[in-house]
Order: C-alpha cells, then structure tokens, then sequence
C-alpha cells in the first residue's frame, strides 16, 4: 500500500470489556499476552481485571498488547511509523527497533517508576486538555496562571497543559469563557519539562541495558516529526516522552514530506484520529472493537 503510515495512539481509558474481549477472543492477541505474561511473570489479564486504575501497570500492558497485536495483523507494508505518547514504544516494536518482549519490560519498569516519582513529586501537578481555544485568549488565561508548562499542542487551540491542580477551576472557568472547551485532565500528569527527574530516572531503571536496533522503516518522532534512523535516536525518543511535549501538527507536517496520504491507527484512539490535522489524510481505524467484527476497513475520514 503506498504512502500509508501506521499510528499508534497514546493511552486513554479503555472500555475493560472490550480490550478484554479482544485479547481473549482473537488468537494472535491471545499470543501477544502470553508472551506479555512469561516476561512479567504474572497474568496480565488477571492483574488487569483486579485493578481499578485506567493506567496501572496492567493496564498499560493490555493496551500496549492490544496495540501490537492489531498491528500485526496488517497485511500490507507501511511507509511510516509513528505513535504518540505512550504509543511510541508499540511504534518502536513494529519499526524493528525494539523487541516486543523489551517493550513489555520497558512498560512494567516505567509504570513502577511513574507511580513512585508520583507518589512524592508534583502531587498538586494535572495536566488539562482544552479545545477550540482563540490564540488572544489562549494568551491571556495562560498569564493568570501562577506556574504552567506545555505538555501538548495537538492541533490550532487544541493544547495539553499541566498547572497547579488548585488553579484547575478557574483555568476551566476562564477558558470557556474566552470562548474554548475543557476536555479531560490527567492525574499523574505528563510530558512537561519539568519531570526531568522522571527521565533520569526511567533511563536508570529501564534503559540501562536495553538492546535497542536501527528502526527498519521511518520512524517519526511525536515531539517535533523528526525521523530517526540510529538506536541512539530511538532511545532519546522514548526518553523525550517523560519531559518533552507533543507536537502532532509537526508529525502530520512530516508525514506530508514523506508522502503519506493514509493513517492507520492501531488501537483505540478517541482525540489525534479525529481532529483537523488527521483530516488532512484518509483515516482508518483498527481498533479491539473493529477487530471482533466482519473484515472490513472503518475510515474515519477522507
């Protein structure tokens, strides 16, 4: 298929039966998460089904499980590979720059460090997701703020901010009154410079010794759209992600330099499919849902 790129979606709240479902009725994910279990030593499903936390370790397992297995049932070649967020290490696997039993044991370690780092850092830190922001206004509530730092930009007045979770009201309060919408927030926060110490900390624990090869196919960074082409590059890649924010309006304008007219998202995706900057291409869902019914392509938009 030419000019296709895959995209792996960052990690949101999953519907638990869904993902379950998938990952007990279809037999090469049923695979995938026997692979998952040998690596961690317990069954991924079982902790999954014990826990109530949309991101506990679990449950950054099963997602990232879902996300390879639907991959690999593609049956045509991508030009290009990218994921965003917690996306960039099943983008990585399917790139062949890292193993998928390394990219489990990279997510049980990072998932540890995060609810360590959490526990005593930035406790009164979110992040926060508006929409559909006018620039002068963007401007001035961000002036208000006491401390911020940027963790996203996904599209024009789409942004990703973390702030003082006691300034959240009135930052909601402010932003629509110059006229955007809040989405959700997110508790650990994200991608903001300020958790540089998670990074090193991450690196330490999870990196030290991780075999990681040259991507096979171009692998775009979801930070600024850069390709990497070296092991090394991949490993700052992944690293960026913990003090780094997104830049989705970078990665859709490198995927254009690429020549790529067709997204796949590999994995449930409600936010980067849908806004304006995907529009720009032929959108194609490939998610748990999808999976379980009759083959045939979900496209989202043309």
């Amino acid at each position: 298929m030419s000019g296709a790129a895959l995209v792996f979606p960052g990690m949101a709240p999953s519907k638990f039966s869904e993902l379950t479902k998938f990952l007990v009725l279809d037999a090469g994910a049923r695979q995938r998460v026997a692979e998952a279990d040998d690596v961690v030593g317990y069954s991924i499903l079982d902790a999954y089904a014990d826990g109530g936390d949309d991101y506990s370790a679990a449950a950054q397992l099963a997602f990232l499980v879902s996300c390879v297995a639907l991959a690999d049932s593609l049956t045509f070649r991508p030009d290009a590979v990218t994921g965003v967020s917690f996306g960039q290490k099943a983008a990585a696997v399917y790139s062949g720059a890292l193993s998928f039993a390394d990219a489990v044991r990279l997510t049980a370690i990072q998932a540890d460090c995060e609810a360590e780092y959490f526990a005593s850092q930035h406790q009164d830190v979110v992040t926060h997701t508006v929409m559909r922001v006018p620039e002068d206004g963007w401007r001035t509530v961000l002036g208000e703020l006491s401390w911020y730092e940027i963790s996203g930009v996904v599209d024009d007045g789409f942004h990703m901010i973390s702030l003082h979770e006691g300034e959240l009201e009135e930052f909601t309060r402010r932003i629509s009154a110059v006229g955007g919408y809040s989405l959700y927030t997110m508790r650990p926060p994200v991608h903001a410079p300020a958790f540089e110490a998670l990074r090193r900390r991450a690196s330490a624990a999870a990196f030290g010794d991780c075999p990681l090869r040259d991507p096979e196919i171009p692998l775009v960074t979801d930070q600024d759209g850069t390709v990497v082409t070296t092991a090394a590059e991949v490993r700052t890649m992944l690293l960026d992600t913990f003090d780094r924010p997104i830049d989705w309006p970078s990665v859709t304008a490198s995927l254009h330099r690429l020549d790529v007219t067709e997204l796949h998202f590999c994995g449930t995706d409600n936010l980067f499919s849908r806004v304006p900057r995907a529009k720009e291409f032929k959108v194609v869902a490939h998610n748990p849902k999808l999976a379980l019914k009759p083959r045939r392509e979900a496209v989202l938009a043309g």
